[in-house]
């Protein structure tokens, strides 16, 4: 097996989400769905935090983008537009919300430089400061692990690892799919260790 530490994409990764004495499942999956082109056209966000290996919290939310328009391509994505979130409120509102219920929490994401660019832009809109948030992605891990798939979009290996993703390009729907991803990774480089001895 692929040393685990360079699955999700960071050297870090076995540090921040094991221990030795067993696996130690912390992290918040995340997923941003765009208004158009711009990626800090921010207009939804979903979040699952993961403690323990369970379900801790799950967090969704609209925003109003900036800038505050809708392209044809992204609306036929998810499905969303202006009249969804008029009445939303902005990014830092939304964001500052949520920073106390993932504080110290690596975040997972599947296509990971998508959705951290997209955190990284919103925070350069508004000129907020931009926290050392650690970002990992399921789908990298996907591809060493599960070379085999026809591919490794997020509905594809939700569904190679037993999730079934009803709602795709909804940001929770697909927050809840990335940790489950996670999760079953996760499951499984512990029980490669535990069969080696090693963890």
């Amino acid at each position: 097996m692929n040393d685990f530490r360079e699955l999700f994409g960071n050297t870090n990764i076995f540090d921040d989400l094991t221990r030795q004495e067993g696996l130690r499942s912390d992290f918040a999956a995340i997923d941003f769905e765009t208004a158009n082109g711009k990626r800090g056209s921010v207009c939804s966000v979903g979040i699952v935090v993961v403690r323990d290996n369970r379900l801790d919290d799950s967090i969704y939310s609209l925003i109003r983008p900036r800038p505050n328009y809708y392209s044809y391509w992204t609306t036929q994505i998810h499905g969303m537009t202006a009249a969804d979130t008029d009445d939303a409120s902005d990014f830092p509102e939304v964001w500052a919300r949520i920073v106390p219920r993932i504080e110290g929490l690596p975040l997972i994401a599947h296509n990971s430089p998508f959705d951290e660019g997209c955190l990284k832009s919103a925070h350069e809109m508004y000129g907020m400061p931009y926290p050392d948030y650690r970002f990992y992605c399921t789908c990298r891990a996907a591809r060493r692990l599960y070379p085999s798939l026809p591919n490794h979009k997020l509905h594809t290996v939700s569904e190679h690892c037993g999730f079934d993703l009803r709602n795709h390009h909804h940001a929770l729907a697909d927050a809840e799919a990335c940790a489950a991803i996670a999760l079953k990774i996760l499951s499984a480089y512990s029980e490669d260790y535990l069969q080696k001895g090693e963890l």
